[in-house]
């Protein structure tokens, strides 16, 4: 523990000074190896005391640990006399206010990366167009006081070639009397922030004497700026900034003389750009294919020289997997400039992009590095793991955040681990790490990924610092080569599951499959046999029934992750179930689970899918499984009531305490009974069947007991059921009804009496009637979005009193309603209303509504978007 803290604060105080040195990544090697050491001695010991086969009062023996003492005192004298060398070097670096970064490191200096984005700015400005008059126009603005406009997105995106651009912009060097041009960096220093200022300035006005201010203190120099910037107008740039910090202690140097000067910023992290000005930042956009093309097409061939016809359609496929990066095509650009001209040239180049931008790590990938030196330690591993999941995979919030909790990234005290994972994510995010594929209404983060680009630093970087092994090729795997880390990432086509396993140490700790888990085929099958049986294992992956695969498993003992994307078993795999240590795991398969799935006591997210489209039923005994906080299973899956004959008649007080998501149950499960048992959940979806087994047609959903559920969604299939049979709990924030619940719209009174509902949709004829009439006492008071889809109602009559706080409604394929509301041009909170493929009636109305509400508020703060088929029919 000792050794660990002492490692947390030299990582810390590295991180504090920006030094980034060979000691630095041997120092934490060993670190790693010696805490990686003692994890598994302990772990394997807890687990042969669990499983009997080692037991001896319940305790860890002193001979035990013996090993993992000595190897933690080697360690921590290494430690120490690394921590004495830094204090040394870091008094050394303070004094010359220097930095020193290594050269054989991805994380170059910041002034390489810069002088390796500048390079971009001569490249024709693809897509910046509506960029450049935005920020043309804040900089030129009637706005008396100084305003900083701000620009941010991730590295090599365009921030500086934006800024350069509007520099030099004409209407710019018009405006401004004086113009000042400053680099941060993560080098920052002061003194040179005014140097730079001082030396633009010169260029404006002689009052600087050049060869005076080299000699003077800071104080001085920023005394002399303020006076040549004063009763001048002025703009200045400042690039590539990183911290709020460096943001306070360079504001006060520029003065404000309410003479409409500007300060232009760049950064690569959001909240910096937010600290800096609280407006909106001006968020530079990917590039779009086209304009990707127009970059790569200038940048090989010049923008007066035209090209060959032929090589159109490769290049775009090209710039496409580049996906809109200017730093990449800028890359990917230099390598064709000295390749053949030939649509075989081109296409090796398409089918080696990865290769190409790895081999050029000075050009690309040094520029992106620079982001992951600035991370916080605890952010780095959430980061690196990104380059775990396959190439353009777009993973779900509530998964990344189960697997960083699995993995063990999250640490906290107080708060709860989801909500500290979802603040890293919120992090990572604004520093432009991680992308944002789609949210939710409120906000929140539904689908997340990376660039690819990214990503290729991640594994790079991963292997580097033996984080992670992703196996990503389609060659034969080394079966000689030994990985000693303890994450693994399969991301090929396909593997013998056997051989995958002989790659693994015994202590792996996470197992990813994104491959094709296939059995070995015999070498006299015929080739046509051979392509039958792997479009059987296409299908099913039968790995279950060979006897090298129910090893594959049970040896690794140590095991905490086992996700397997692609593939299934034709029935659960019971080896699964003696990994003690398991905390996540995601399996398909055919049948039921096992009742000895309850020996995973440290399961904290289960996901069970089925290949069969049939109900399945969960065992009694996973109602011992106190640990469980996600359960994620296939529709119609039976969950029984935790009743004591069901747990072998032991007399045990059996729930799930800490579940907070429940998905995939058949509405049977849902009794008193069953929610009483889980307490804290809060996410729930249920699917209500015709079939036999779904037998209590209207038997009533009793979710009171439910207090902490937000959200709740219900799927109806061919089976009718009141709304009034379900007891939706208060607390309840977001309603989904989908299917053939075919209920009359008077029911929906029922949830206008939920305070606290926030979004409501209804989806695929979950309710029946041609006319939808609310009376005056239908409030709902809190509902901000409304979405109606597949929806058979011709009139509407409500009113603006109806939905006072509605911000967004949403209609699509609703193409019987003939009009919408006119009076919802009053409701002022509305921001937009979005119709797919509804009636031109409802289109025109729409239209109305929007130009009555710009009359009624005076602005025209709602937008309509209309998503129309007509045109196509």
């Amino acid at each position: 523990m000792q050794l660990l803290n002492i490692s947390k604060k030299f990582l810390k105080k590295l991180t504090t000074v920006g030094l980034t040195l060979k000691k630095s990544k041997s120092f934490e090697e060993r670190i790693r190896v010696a805490a990686s050491y003692a994890e598994d001695v302990v772990e394997l010991k807890i687990y042969q005391i669990i499983k009997g086969s080692s037991w001896t009062f319940g305790i860890l023996q002193h001979e035990d640990l013996l090993p993992v003492v000595e190897k933690m005192d080697i360690t921590k004298k290494e430690v120490m006399e690394i921590v004495s060398d830094l204090s040394t070097s870091t008094h050394d670096a303070d004094d010359d206010q220097t930095l020193v970064l290594p050269g054989d490191s991805l994380i170059g200096t910041s002034s390489i990366s810069n002088q390796m984005l500048s390079n971009l700015e001569d490249d024709t400005m693809q897509g910046l167009d509506d960029d450049m008059e935005i920020i043309v126009k804040r900089l030129t603005g009637p706005l008396s006081d100084l305003d900083i406009v701000t620009i941010c997105g991730m590295g090599g995106i365009g921030k500086t070639t934006l800024a350069r651009k509007a520099y030099d912009h004409l209407a710019i060097r018009y405006h401004f009397d004086i113009l000042a041009w400053v680099t941060i960096s993560q080098e920052y220093r002061s003194r040179n922030v005014l140097l730079d200022a001082l030396h633009c300035i010169s260029k404006h006005t002689n009052t600087v004497n050049r060869k005076d201010y080299e000699t003077k203190g800071d104080d001085e120099l920023a005394d002399v700026v303020q006076k040549n910037l004063k009763g001048r107008r002025y703009l200045v740039v400042v690039d590539d900034i990183w911290s709020t910090d460096v943001w306070d202690s360079i504001r006060g140097i520029f003065p404000n003389y309410n003479n409409g000067s500007r300060i232009l910023l760049t950064t690569r992290e959001t909240k910096v750009a937010m600290y800096a000005n609280t407006s909106s930042p001006h968020e530079m956009n990917l590039l779009t294919l086209e304009n990707s093309w127009k970059l790569l097409r200038d940048k090989v061939f010049g923008p007066k020289h035209d090209h060959p016809p032929e090589l159109e359609e490769i290049g775009k496929k090209i710039v496409e997997k580049c996906q809109g990066l200017p730093l990449t095509i800028s890359v990917i650009a230099g390598h064709l400039s000295k390749t053949a001209r030939t649509l075989e040239s081109w296409k090796d180049v398409a089918q080696s992009l990865g290769d190409i931008v790895a081999g050029h790590p000075d050009k690309c990938l040094r520029v992106l590095g620079l982001s992951y030196h600035h991370l916080p330690n605890h952010l780095k591993p959430c980061f690196l793991f990104m380059g775990g999941f396959a190439e353009d995979f777009q993973v779900d919030t509530w998964r990344l955040i189960q697997l960083w909790i699995a993995e063990g990234f999250i640490r906290t005290s107080g708060s709860g681990l989801e909500e500290v994972a979802l603040n890293y994510l919120e992090d990572l995010i604004s520093r432009n790490l991680i992308m944002t594929i789609k949210r939710r209404f409120n906000g929140e983060i539904k689908i997340c990924g990376m660039h690819d680009l990214l990503r290729e630093f991640c594994l790079i970087e991963a292997t580097m610092t033996k984080f992670m092994h992703v196996e990503r090729t389609n060659s034969t795997l080394s079966l000689t080569q030994k990985h000693n880390v303890r994450r693994f990432s399969f991301q090929t086509e396909d593997y013998l599951v056997g051989d995958c396993c002989k790659i693994l140490p015994p202590v792996a700790r996470s197992i990813y499959v994104f491959s094709l888990l296939r059995r070995p085929f015999t070498t006299h099958y015929n080739l046509r046999h051979r392509m039958r049986m792997r479009l059987r294992n296409l299908l099913y992956s039968d790995i279950t029934q060979h006897p090298t695969i129910l090893e594959v498993f049970s040896r690794f003992n140590l095991l905490r992750v086992l996700a397997i994307f692609t593939g299934a078993f034709h029935s659960f795999p019971l080896a699964i179930t003696k990994l003690f240590h398991l905390r996540y795991l995601a399996v398909k398969c055919g049948g039921n689970l096992a009742a000895s799935i309850s020996e995973l006591q440290n399961l904290q997210t289960l996901i069970h899918a089925q290949f069969r489209s049939v109900i399945t039923s969960l065992p009694g005994e996973i109602w011992m499984m106190k640990n469980l906080r996600h359960i994620h299973l296939e529709r119609n899956s039976y969950l029984p009531s935790p009743r004591r004959e069901s747990i072998l008649n032991k007399h045990i007080v059996t729930g799930m305490p800490n579940l907070e998501e429940l998905s995939g149950v058949c509405s049977t499960s849902c009794t008193k009974e069953v929610f009483f048992r889980m307490p804290n959940l809060k996410r729930l979806i249920v699917y209500k069947t015709s079939l036999r087994a779904d037998v209590k047609a209207n038997q009533l959903i009793d979710m009171s007991s439910l207090t902490k559920l937000e959200a709740l969604k219900c799927v109806s299939y061919a089976c009718e059921l009141s709304i009034k049979r379900f007891g939706f709990p208060t607390s309840l924030k977001r309603l989904t009804l989908a299917g053939s619940f075919c209920f009359p719209w008077e029911d929906i009174s029922t949830l206008v009496m939920l305070p606290n509902l926030e979004e409501l949709k209804l989806k695929r004829y979950a309710v029946s009637g041609p006319i939808w009439r609310l009376s005056d006492e239908d409030k709902f008071e809190s509902l901000k979005l409304l979405l109606l889809s597949e929806l058979d109602f011709e009139r509407w009559e409500a009113s603006s009193d109806n939905f006072p706080n509605l911000k967004r409604l949403v209609l699509k394929n609703c193409r019987c309603l003939e009009e919408i509301p006119t009076d919802f041009g009053e409701i002022c909170t509305l921001e937009s209303i979005e119709l797919h493929n509804c009636s031109t009636a409802a289109e025109g109305c729409a239209r109305n509504i929007e130009q009555e509400h710009e009359e009624y508020m005076g602005n025209n703060s709602l937008k309509v978007y209309i998503h129309s088929s007509h045109s196509k029919i």
